[in-house]
């Protein structure tokens, strides 16, 4: 079903400009289309995924470019144009930040806010704060001398842009802070493990080796190396009672580093499932049939759903079949096929739950005529999300019924237009 008549783009609030009021037409459409791009982002979106190759590229080749500056010879050949790449690389990272504050109005969240609140509340995220520590030394440098060694070193910022364009980096991110207790734990006892290590070395070999085990922070080196089975060898113990403690702090070397691998690991699991869920429930959620729904259905409703992409020309389901899902269409454009005629369904639509509300085969063939992004909802959660939820049941229901009478009547003005095509061929015969 395409969406309904002025409805809003997906996380595109309609927020007033500055001063709070409306945004000239064409001001306002070229904010929410930047929004899109830069900050909300749609896998069928071909602007967006262009703007975030481009940028990814370009932090590379900057990554590259400060690499390749330090070698004398590279620097002396092409000194100019490392120059000229720089100065456009910052130009563009400084519109981008620019763009970024002005399209940040755009999010829903916000939009009982001042745009200028807003604004000053998104520049003082992390994201942000790097993009402006990407470019403002530059600007710094040309009204107050710099040391440009000072320049170069903060010229690595600009890696970190990087998280931005990254789940796995972000995701990375957030595991290491949701985690931070237990890790800062493990690091204690890893501490306390490389102390002890040290201790007990000391006192078992400080009389046969004072240069190497003399000390308890000598003997730290030592069993630094140990634990972390680096192993180096320049230091190693020679008494019979040395050599068995040496055996078991490599034992124990092996468990100290898998207790904060095993933390970091189970929490980027959590956090993986826990991205899933939430990209899942902002896609539900931005489907117009369940926009007035709360929370909480929506979040049961996307526990249960399958995210599918398929590219044009995919026969999503045939004509005749049994019917197995309900398909929610994210974005893109299908096209379901009935014998009195094609139906064209877009952004934001949902197909399929006929056949499974009057437990019935396909009645058309649907077929992808563009990239389509689907939320399939398979048969038997089908019925039962909708014992659970009635008020979405009646809502399918109402909707499925006015498809049925616009296909009846569609059969029945076909059926005339035929009827009179046929008296008029027999018309001339008849005179």
């Amino acid at each position: 079903m395409p969406p309904e008549p002025g409805h809003t783009p997906p996380g595109i609030s309609g927020g007033a400009d500055d001063g709070g009021e409306p945004a000239p037409g064409l001001l306002k459409r070229l904010r929410s289309r930047l929004y899109v791009i830069l900050e909300a982002g749609r896998t069928s979106d071909w602007p967006s995924q262009v703007f975030d190759f481009f940028m990814v590229s370009l932090i590379l080749a900057n990554a590259a470019a400060f690499a390749l500056e330090t070698v004398v010879s590279l620097a002396a050949a092409y000194g100019p144009f490392f120059k000229i790449f720089n100065l456009v690389s910052v130009l563009i990272f400084t519109i981008e930040y620019a763009a970024r504050l002005w399209v940040c109005v755009e999010h829903s969240e916000h939009e009982e806010m001042p745009s200028w609140r807003i604004r000053l509340q998104f520049a003082r995220t992390w994201p942000m704060l790097i993009d402006l520590a990407v470019v403002l030394p530059f600007w710094l440098g040309i009204f107050v001398p710099l040391d440009l060694r000072f320049l170069r070193v903060f010229r690595l910022i600009r890696f970190l842009k990087l998280g931005r364009y990254s789940p796995a980096l972000s995701s990375l991110a957030r595991v290491l802070y949701n985690e931070r207790h237990a890790i800062t734990g493990a690091l204690i006892i890893m501490g306390g493990l490389l102390l002890l290590s040290a201790t007990v070395m000391y006192e078992l070999e400080k009389d046969v080796q004072p240069e190497v085990f003399g000390s308890v922070p000598a003997a730290m080196w030592w069993a630094l190396a140990t634990l972390t089975t680096v192993g180096y060898g320049d230091v190693v113990p020679v008494t019979v009672l040395g050599k068995i403690a040496g055996g078991m702090v490599m034992i124990f070397g092996l468990g100290m580093f898998a207790l904060p691998i095993a933390i970091v690991s189970a929490g980027f699991a959590q956090e993986i499932h826990r991205r899933e869920f939430v990209v899942t429930w902002g896609m539900v959620a931005r489907v117009p049939l369940f926009s007035k729904f709360d929370a909480l259905t929506i979040a049961r409703l996307a526990e249960h759903l399958n995210a599918r992409v398929v590219e044009a020309g995919t026969v999503i389901a045939r004509k005749g079949e049994e019917a197995d899902a309900m398909y929610f269409l994210l974005s893109g454009e299908v096209q379901l096929d009935f014998p009195d005629g094609p139906i064209k369904l877009e952004d934001g639509a949902f197909f399929g739950e006929m056949a499974l509300l009057y437990q019935r085969r396909r009645a058309a063939t649907i077929t992808a005529l563009t990239r389509c992004s689907l939320l399939t909802l398979q048969s038997e959660d089908f019925a039962r999300f909708m014992r659970g939820h009635p008020d979405v049941r009646n809502t399918v229901a109402q909707i499925a019924e006015r498809r049925l009478t616009e296909l009846r009547q569609r059969s029945e003005a076909e059926a005339e237009r035929q009827e009179a095509e046929r008296a008029q061929e027999a018309h001339p015969a008849s005179e």
